[in-house]
């Protein structure tokens, strides 16, 4: 019988170890006026929705007994913009403290960029790990159940945005997936990495995933001068920036194939400022039972489901995701003050990159959109209202009778009109035969909306029609 090779990769993989002198630790090499820039993301944070890191070593700073390296960082995550500071340690370069707005993401830069920190560190006399050699069998073991030995793997050349690097491939089985991490020998921070959560069962999600995508050395003044995070720019126009999602909504899908809970948040969305949205895909048989690998979109569309905005387009992709069926959203109020029609549309569940089978199916919300001057929306009259406007134009009912029916419904709320001055004379004064035309024309679709609001204004200012003042 003839000998079967083993290929050389997987031989290192089993044993461990590869053929280069020397060690590395996470942070090795750190230095003031360090610049680098990562896109990253985090199965913690959006289920691992990108993001732009961009971090400067600015230089040490004193906490107590203790000297840290002082980090600028300032984040871009999708149509936002964080800035703040970061405190690094300096036996392993984890985050520990700084500004309050950078919480999430330096959750996810400990748990991805600085992650070998746990296995190699600059100094092993006060508990850290120590250096680790490139020749080592193993670096260490992963701790949940079931884990694999961290490993390096293979000496690989690849090239990235920020240049071409000689790396060392660090590698783990999790979940029947091969995570890699790729690091350079006396750089601080690995270039890449691609990770799989642990999974017993199933198709493991991306745990976290990152590349260098810029590196320079000696910038000793900030890069950063002038970049105004975005949360100061909406509270300088007047946004709200401190709010709770307390807008909450659960419904069927339109043909009943889902359910999905919503919440969202501010309650009174402004145009030119943020909203938060929380999307919840949920069994249509059980109430407890979370979808998986949810792929859908949020649209703004027209009265006729025709979409005019994509936040999945918005963000370069075909279609958002959701692996645990809960999503997070936010995004920048671009629709015009008035009713804004959002839709939840579902293609379908299937692994990312794989096209659903099933029919698509969507839920319509509509939520109200404020000026930007804090005006109230003027929201689209109801179509039926157009029944007793065309009865009054073609003389059905009386005068005193449409305007009754009007009042009504703008003292309940149904049908909403700018503010108007109202004028003092008695409803014994003539309706101008104009803004019974009007009623005409507007019932049978030849004018706006508007144009027939401007005739009620009219009636307001003159008198003709009282509104109580609560309305």
């Amino acid at each position: 019988m003839g000998s079967l090779s083993i290929p050389s990769a997987f031989a290192q993989f089993q044993s461990g170890g590869v053929e280069k002198e020397g060690s590395w630790y996470a942070g090795e090499g750190l230095k003031q006026g360090d610049f680098f820039s990562y896109s990253l993301c985090h199965v913690d944070y959006k289920e691992c929705a990108k993001f732009e890191m961009d971090m400067w070593i600015k230089g040490d700073k004193q906490v107590g007994s203790e000297t840290k390296w002082l980090a600028e960082v300032v984040v871009y995550d999708g149509n936002k913009r964080v800035v703040g500071e970061m405190e690094l340690g300096k036996i392993a370069p984890e985050p520990t403290g700084g500004s309050i707005e950078l919480g999430v993401y330096r959750g996810a830069f400990k748990s991805s960029i600085v992650w070998l920190s746990a296995f190699a560190t600059s100094d092993s006399s006060s508990g850290g790990k120590g250096p680790k050699e490139f020749k080592a069998t193993s670096w260490g073991k992963i701790g949940n159940i079931g884990g694999e030995q961290v490993l390096p793997m293979a000496l690989e050349t690849i090239t990235i945005p920020s240049g071409t690097w000689k790396t060392v491939q660090m590698g783990w089985k999790t979940g029947g997936s091969l995570s890699k991490v790729w690091i350079v020998d006396d750089f601080p921070f690995p270039i890449k990495a691609k990770t799989y959560t642990h999974v017993s069962e199933g198709i493991p999600p991306t745990e976290y995933e990152f590349t260098l995508l810029k590196y320079r050395e000696n910038v000793q003044t900030s890069p950063f001068g002038g970049i105004v995070s975005t949360a100061d720019a909406f509270a300088a126009a007047g946004c709200d920036t401190n709010f709770e999602k307390t807008v909450s909504i659960k419904k069927p899908t339109k043909n009943f194939d889902y359910q999905v809970h919503i919440f969202y948040g501010p309650a009174d969305p402004v145009v030119g400022c943020e909203v938060n949205w929380l999307i919840s895909f949920i069994s249509k048989y059980d109430d407890t039972e979370y979808l998986n690998q949810v792929q859908f979109d949020f649209l703004t569309v027209d009265k006729n489901l025709t979409p005019l905005r994509s936040i999945a387009q918005e963000e370069g992709k075909q279609f958002l995701y959701s692996p645990s069926g809960q999503a997070l959203i936010d995004f920048i109020i671009k629709e015009e003050p008035g009713t804004a029609n959002y839709v939840i549309w579902i293609y379908g569940l299937s692994p990312e990159g794989i096209a659903p089978s099933g029919a698509s199916d969507y839920l319509e919300v509509k939520v109200p959109i404020f000026a930007a001057d804090g005006t109230a929306p003027v929201q689209k009259i109801p179509d039926w209202i157009k029944n007793n406007a065309g009865w009054w134009a073609d003389g059905s009912i009386d005068d005193n009778s449409f305007v009754q029916g009007i009042q009504f419904l703008i003292k309940e709320g149904i049908m909403k009109i700018p503010q108007t001055t109202q004028g003092s004379g008695g409803s014994e004064k003539n309706i101008p035969s104009w803004i019974k035309n009007n009623a005409g024309w507007w019932a049978d679709g030849s004018i706006d909306d508007n144009s027939f609001v401007q005739g009620i204004q009219f009636l307001i200012k003159e008198g003709i029609m009282k509104i109580p003042p609560n309305s």
